[in-house]
């Protein structure tokens, strides 16, 4: 396997959107110089790699982003960093300029004002957000992109973060990357439980299945400090196709409903946990099946939800056709809960940053799916959390400039030069990451809160389930890669049993039920005001200490003394 070296001012990790647009506005800083490291294409790569029908986080006329802090904070049900809320909330309609300016389609109403889907919503034809950011990306002479790269761990000096290292996705070939300054940009973590559907359809799930936690488990196994991974999320989605609900609801004021024809929705309240938490309990009641409708609907408008739907779910807008929905004045879709995700773009699981996104290891940064603290942000506050890290990310670079070459860096990388060829050099291994994989799924499933159990676990299942985790960890060392793409294979699994034996250790620690449609702990089914605090974390020889930090005071700002 050769090894490919490259050195720049700024290493992002990611190109989602957060990241591109991370090194848009790094490299915009005269002098900078970015890297991009993406494990498939920036081209289509990240959540929205197939669209999106709107951008869901705006400031619409009439309102303040401190409004926006507020929303936030009461659909957390309190657990939010509100600094971290309100820095991401003033960039939220800039970000949506500076789209409109790379060539996003937002539609206008009567007036020549952004269309909009609610005060927090404006609409787009957003099938092509992904190729428009890719190419200013690739437009900025001051951006190296290196696509097909998997990064798999850091490299740390004296704490300090220094670079990555990867291995291509379908090359031999090791890439060793350095910066004084690294931004995380990588996706939450789906796959850790067991999906809705079985087989050839396990993939049709509502978080992309190629976000396995990556860069969740690089910061926790280099010790960062994380918080909030207990805060699951749990999307109320349409059933089978796992489209998404918000057109519906939002723009076509559709109402949850159960068999009897009854709106049950604000029996349990509207939260977003909630919503979950409503259609799961009618469904166990026996007044399922649920379903979202929307009525008094014109032709026009069951037009525009069908070319919504083409634009970001296209099977759920072909299961109307066939269904031949929408005859009429009326449109439904029956819906169902989806598995437990980590994503830090609706709830606030993710690395412990302060203002500037600074997280607790000297030179990194994180930006959207994986920065916690602030939920709700979806694209254009990850974009904004971007913005906010490229910044200081320079900043920082140009403040501490990379000591001397350290024989601990290249120590770090020969060392995983030899891990992943020791993989490659069992082939024929007895089993294989598939396998692992599907047992990691089934215990997750079944003892730390998954479909199976309807959400819900207790301590003696949370730690049957962290035993079986480190079980698999360990046999996970015995496996072999034929290819380079079954080496990633193995680094993906190995990076979701890091992050499921942190999330374990995290449901495990705090004890009450603060978000019923995320999940019940059984020991404690209760919301108590005691736990009105943020449940943090931190791996430290070997074992994971928990860490309470109480709220900050509204309109405290929290930064890091490293």
């Amino acid at each position: 396997m050769r090894s490919i070296s490259l050195e720049a001012d700024i290493l992002i990790i990611g190109g989602g959107a957060a990241g591109c647009y991370a090194a848009l506005c790094a490299a915009r800083r005269s002098g900078a110089r970015v890297l991009l490291a993406e494990k498939a294409n920036i081209e289509r790569s990240g959540c929205l790699a197939a669209g999106v029908n709107a951008v869901n986080a705006y400031i619409g006329q009439g309102h303040t982003p401190e409004d926006y802090v507020e929303y936030a904070r009461r659909d957390a049900e309190g657990i939010v960093r509100e600094d971290l809320l309100l820095t991401m909330a003033e960039r939220l309609n800039g970000v949506a300029l500076a789209l409109e300016a790379l060539g996003l389609t937002i539609l206008k109403d009567e007036q020549g004002r952004y269309a909009s889907r609610g005060w927090r919503n404006i609409k787009i034809n957003g099938e092509n957000i992904k190729p428009l950011l890719a190419a200013a990306v690739r437009a900025e002479p001051a951006v190296k992109v290196v696509n097909h790269v998997n990064v798999v761990s850091y490299l740390a000096d004296n704490g300090r973060i220094l670079g990555a290292v990867g291995f291509g996705a379908d090359e031999a070939a090791q890439y060793v990357l350095r910066a004084p300054a690294v931004i995380c940009a990588t996706g939450g973590a789906a796959g850790l439980y067991r999906p809705n559907s079985p087989g050839f359809a396990r993939q049709a799930m509502w978080y992309p299945p190629f976000n396995t936690g990556a860069g969740y488990a690089m910061g926790i196994l280099a010790g960062a400090e994380m918080t909030a991974l207990e805060m699951r999320f749990v999307a109320l989605r349409c059933k089978d196709v796992i489209a998404p609900t918000g057109a519906l609801a939002q723009g076509a004021g559709a109402r949850q409903i159960n068999k009897l024809g009854q709106v049950y929705e604000k029996r349990y309240g509207l939260s977003t946990s909630q919503r979950v938490y409503g259609t799961l309990r009618e469904n166990l009641e026996g007044r399922g099946p649920c379903r979202l409708r929307a009525e008094n609907l014109g032709p026009e408008q069951i037009e525009d939800l069908y070319r919504a739907y083409l634009n970001m779910a296209p099977a759920q807008t072909l299961k109307w056709v066939e269904e031949s929905a929408g005859a009429g004045a009326a449109l439904e879709a029956e819906i169902e809960a989806a598995g437990p995700y980590i994503v830090g773009g609706h709830t606030a699981s993710g690395y412990w940053v302060d203002t500037q996104r600074r997280t607790t290891l000297r030179g990194l940064f994180a930006a959207g799916d994986v920065a916690g603290g602030c939920p709700q942000k979806y694209v254009s506050g990850a974009m904004a959390e971007a913005a906010i890290a490229a910044e200081a990310a320079w900043d920082y670079a140009r403040a501490n400039p990379p000591p001397a070459r350290a024989a601990a860096l290249d120590a770090q990388a020969q060392a995983l030069h030899d891990e992943a060829e020791g993989y490659l050099s069992r082939a024929d291994a007895l089993i294989d990451a598939d396998q692992i994989e599907a047992a990691m799924q089934k215990t997750m499933d079944e003892y730390a809160g998954g479909l199976t159990a309807r959400y819900s676990y207790n301590e003696a299942q949370l730690d049957k389930a962290d035993g079986r985790i480190s079980e698999l960890t360990a046999l996970s060392a015995r496996l072999g890669a034929e290819d380079m793409y079954g080496l990633m294979k193995i680094h993906e699994l190995r990076e979701r049993l890091v992050v499921c034996r942190s999330l374990i250790a995290h449901l495990k620690a705090r004890r009450e039920t603060r978000w019923p449609g995320f999940g019940v702990h059984l020991d404690y089914p209760e919301k108590s005001e005691n736990w009105l605090r943020h449940v943090n974390s931190r791996l430290e020889h070997g074992q994971i200490r928990i860490i309470f930090r109480d709220l900050a005071a509204k309109e405290a700002r929290y930064e890091h003394h490293h």
